[in-house]
């Protein structure tokens, strides 16, 4: 399967925080979104790397995406180093996306920054030919090499270099966030609370997803920065 995006997050549910309106919009529209979770959040305080699993196919029945895979590095350990960097060509090799999508490109969490390094080190290593991988079945695969790759942004504030109009499709991206119930807000849970649980977590969210749709004079949008230069084929691109 040919994917338009793929969607690279170092845990379950930071697609979803940083670019989960972005995905509803471009799977509404007819594309083809998956989604490669590095690590199974196996440190996170709350939750479990089984609930986590089903949280995240929740998740993405919620955004339509074609399919979404969990790569089983190590929570908080994962480096861009070659073991990984393969891993990651792999999958990079088998969707053969157009665009990408990865971490922020720094964050609260040391997992986010990595994240973005890996991505954007397999994006560029992944279209040369002598680096050699296979897929499932052993064959051969054939280099492939995305034309974008835009960095979504996360919990600490970064300046988009460009805004995504979201608005349509942001009570689509809450109810997203909201499957991974093991880790936002809930009343009832017993579990210990962390910067996330935090009922104020969701409000930035939400705060930040207004400031960005108030930059491009719409409701709600969603930001990424970039490491190259985007181009546009006319002036009327950017309206």
């Amino acid at each position: 399967m040919k994917l338009d995006i793929l969607v690279l997050a170092a845990h379950p549910d930071d697609a979803e925080l940083g670019a989960g309106g972005t995905i509803a919009k471009h799977t509404a529209a007819g594309k083809k979104v998956g989604i490669i979770d590095f690590t199974r959040g196996e440190l996170g305080t709350r939750g479990t790397p089984e609930s986590r699993k089903q949280e995240a196919a929740a998740s993405a029945k919620i955004m339509g995406i074609a399919v979404r895979e969990n790569l089983g590095l190590k929570d908080g350990f994962f480096q861009s180093d070659k073991q990984s960097q393969l891993s990651v060509i792999q999958s990079i090799r088998k969707y053969r996306p157009d665009i990408v999508l990865a971490n922020a490109v720094y964050d609260r969490h040391i997992d986010h920054g990595k994240g973005a390094s890996l991505a954007y080190d397999a994006c560029f290593l992944s279209g040369l030919a002598k680096i050699e991988t296979q897929d499932e079945s052993g064959a051969q695969q054939t280099p492939w090499r995305p034309t974008a790759v835009y960095h979504y942004i996360q919990s600490l504030f970064i300046e988009p270099h460009f805004i995504v109009d979201v608005s349509d499709h942001w009570e689509i991206k809450m109810n997203a966030i909201k499957a991974f119930k093991s880790q936002f807000f809930d009343a009832a849970s017993n579990e210990p609370e962390t910067y996330i649980s935090k009922p104020g977590f969701l409000k930035m969210i939400e705060a930040r997803g207004i400031e960005f749709g108030h930059a491009i004079g719409t409701t709600y949008g969603e930001g990424f920065t970039v490491r190259r230069y985007p181009g546009v084929r006319n002036l009327f691109d950017l309206i």
